[in-house]
């Protein structure tokens, strides 16, 4: 739009968005940091980020090379199939799929979606950032819930707070920062509770390492449920964090409230090509299941070993008590060479870390023993 025809609504508008635009950017400057600190040496473990240390699948890297002859071309094509391979792996039709640059833009389609300055959004806490950290832009009221003692999503209290004025309600299934679950009993209570008029959220990023028999997918309520939102991601289990794709299933009018504030072309043609390449790949997901969870599970054991507490997880990290703020030994495993989880504010004497390879956990725990060695000691000492 030429500048002499901008009123002055309009005016407000740009200027409105572009401080959300810097709030939000101020908002994820920390987690950024956390993620990758400037100077980062080539040789460093990375156990901060929850991501897949065995990356994509030889068939999405394939893929992903293959792709480069088609690099001077829009993706359109590769956008309409991956919509309807998603669509056809959840028995879901096209317009039910919106594509996401990794799952976190879903999440900001969703706040952009639902919520506004009279609204207000429930979410639990602590869990996954991303939703409040867009919310500023939308201004809306955060209702936060605390974690029950067992450090589970209350969905009890959550159904409680939602209102005639909630936009959106945010359950992250596995949660992301405490690996827990909800299960499918409560889900379906809590569904039950909610408002029609509220948009439930259901992040599943971390569904496919779940192994616990009580654990549901949303999906088994789809089509049943006209306010629920499904969301996954190619980040974890497919190994594709920094090819940025997600995406979310849910009815064909939540689907258009979405897909307004969606960049165009949001997703590229060799992620696309290696996101299509790994829903055929049927022996990725319970390998890498396998292999990470085995690896948490050793991990447990030296903890264990230790006296040191965790939180059960179902995901690819786990909570780790060590009795103290984190943010000095964040420090000290960045001396050692090895990034570890960030601080979060209501669990600040907790550390999370995600599960890489084997040889990467064992110099963990060699670290971990080195400079907390107090309940080691203590431990044998009672052995």
């Amino acid at each position: 739009m030429p500048r002499a025809t901008l009123s002055r609504r309009q005016f407000a508008r740009r200027i409105g968005g572009a401080v959300g635009a810097a709030l939000l950017a101020e908002r994820f400057v920390s987690v950024a940091e956390a993620r990758q600190p400037k100077g980062t040496p080539e040789d460093i473990i990375q156990l901060n980020s929850n991501e897949n240390p065995y990356g994509p699948s030889e068939k999405a890297r394939q893929a992903m090379t293959e792709s480069q002859s088609v690099a001077a071309r829009y993706p359109d094509a590769a956008e309409d199939a991956m919509v309807e391979a998603i669509a056809e792996h959840h028995g879901v039709k096209p317009e039910n799929v919106v594509l996401g640059c990794g799952s976190g833009e879903i999440l900001k389609l969703a706040d952009m979606a639902f919520l506004g300055p009279e609204k207000n959004v429930v979410v639990a806490e602590p869990t996954f950032e991303a939703v409040l950290g867009y919310n500023r832009i939308t201004r809306a009221e955060a209702i936060k819930v605390p974690l029950t003692s067992d450090a589970r999503h209350d969905l009890p209290r959550m159904a409680a707070a939602c209102t005639e004025r909630t936009g959106l309600v945010y359950v992250c299934n596995p949660n992301n920062p405490t690996g827990t679950i909800v299960t499918k009993d409560e889900l379906a209570q809590f569904i039950a509770r909610v408002p029609k008029t509220t948009a439930i959220l259901v992040d599943e990023a971390y569904h496919h390492f779940v192994e616990d028999p009580r654990y549901a997918t949303c999906f088994e309520w789809f089509g049943k449920v006209p306010n629920l939102i499904v969301v996954r991601t190619f980040s974890k289990i497919y190994g594709m964090a920094g090819m940025r794709l997600g995406y979310a299933v849910a009815t064909p009018e939540y689907i258009r409230a979405m897909n307004i504030h969606r960049v165009q072309s949001n997703a590229n043609a060799s992620v696309l090509e290696a996101g299509l390449a790994s829903l055929t790949d049927d022996a990725l997901v319970p390998t890498v299941r396998k292999r990470m969870n085995d690896t948490r599970r050793w991990l447990c054991k030296e903890l264990e070993k230790d006296g040191r507490r965790y939180i059960p997880s179902e995901t690819n990290f786990l909570m780790i008590h060590v009795g103290e703020d984190v943010r000095p030994l964040i420090a000290e495993f960045r001396k050692r060479k090895i990034l570890v989880g960030r601080r979060f504010p209501s669990m600040n004497e907790w550390l999370r870390i995600s599960i890489g390879l084997p040889k990467e956990m064992e110099a963990f725990v060699a670290a971990l023993r080195e400079i907390l060695p107090a309940q080691a000691k203590a431990a044998a000492r009672a052995a």
